[in-house]
């Protein structure tokens, strides 16, 4: 059916390239293969003449593999991150050494990190020992007491 005068291909393949050349301005590597699938309904079109049922059909069916295909090969890299911990500042002090600022039971206690006084429990360590954190729950460090080598 040619309301336009275009042949129906054609039009698919005009909105598949512009859908493409929108990802240029617009990175979000996504609408991209939207485009892709236009460009293929386009030439599948062309090529056999199928209805316009025919055409959606066919675009939702390459919309969702495009979008897997390129999930595939380009969102699992983007996905992983080599510092998982990046934006998790409590989870990034599990592992270091600070330094015990009042006495640390399993109820209480206070540390020093950095600059600042953190609450911590666990220990047991008294003023001046040094811990090492343990977990985070919260806004609360969990510490043990550093094993001295006699």
């Amino acid at each position: 059916m040619m309301l336009t005068g275009i042949d129906p291909g054609w039009l698919w393949m005009i909105g598949g390239v512009l859908a493409v050349a929108a990802e240029i301005p617009v990175p979000g590597v996504f609408i991209i293969w939207f485009g892709i699938a236009a460009v293929l309904t386009g030439l599948f079109t062309l090529l056999f003449g199928i209805g316009l049922a025919g055409e959606l059909a066919l675009f939702a069916l390459y919309s969702v593999l495009s979008v897997m295909v390129g999930r595939r090969f380009y969102g699992a890299s983007a996905d992983h991150s080599p510092d998982p911990l990046l934006s998790n500042r409590a989870a990034r002090l599990v592992g270091r050494r600070v330094l015990a600022v009042t006495a640390i039971d399993e109820d209480e206690g206070r540390v020093r990190i950095g600059d600042s006084e953190w609450s911590a429990r666990g220990g047991p360590a008294s003023p001046g020992d040094r811990v090492r954190i343990t977990g985070v729950e919260g806004n609360c460090v969990i510490v043990e007491a550093e094993r001295q080598l006699s």
